[in-house]
């Protein structure tokens, strides 16, 4: 699987602390090379820290559930 940072953005929570996120796409690849399936997309903090996607703008740090706001 290969992973491709394609953008980043900040959010925020409750607390109003800012968290920086990048967003990847995921692609599996076949023996010839060729893509599988359709990319997966998946959200990190860049140390790391996985982020779930809610719906929307709705983001949650998966390793304590802190809910994000992605900020415009």
């Amino acid at each position: 699987m290969t992973a491709v940072l394609v953008g980043q953005f900040h959010a925020r929570d409750a607390e109003g602390r800012i968290y920086p996120v990048h967003e990847f796409q995921e692609a599996t690849l076949d023996a010839d090379g060729s893509a599988a399936s359709p990319p997966i997309t998946t959200y990190k903090l860049p140390i790391g820290d996985r982020v779930k996607h809610l719906e929307g703008d709705r983001f949650e740090l998966a390793r304590n559930g802190v809910e994000l706001i992605r900020i415009p």
